[in-house]
């Protein structure tokens, strides 16, 4: 298994926007979940920097995940263009292959 962590700082005004779009049900999830090989999304809160936020995706392999990315490039880039403005900072944490024991 794959994964990729993001860190995200969202403007003030637009912390429920972003809740919204990155959560359970949006527009990020509803779009990975039409491939067969997305696993989930973990979508975390700072709790002492309301504002700072994380996701975790979590695919069967790196190579599935963008191959999916290239089959979906032009909707991917207007979601995350979309989004993109209700942050001030987007920074990736890096990929990691899942360890289990």
């Amino acid at each position: 298994m794959y994964c990729y962590i993001w860190e995200y700082l969202v403007l003030p005004e637009h912390v429920e926007a972003f809740r919204i779009g990155y959560g359970s049900d949006g527009d990020w999830v509803r779009l990975f979940r039409r491939s067969a090989d997305y696993i989930r999304t973990e979508f975390l809160q700072d709790r002492d920097d309301p504002r700072r936020f994380m996701t975790v995706d979590y695919w069967a392999s790196r190579e599935a995940c963008i191959s999916f990315r290239e089959r979906v490039r032009v909707e991917f880039d207007e979601i995350d263009a979309r989004f993109g403005r209700l942050t001030s900072s987007e920074d990736s944490l890096g990929e990691f292959d899942v360890v289990t024991a």
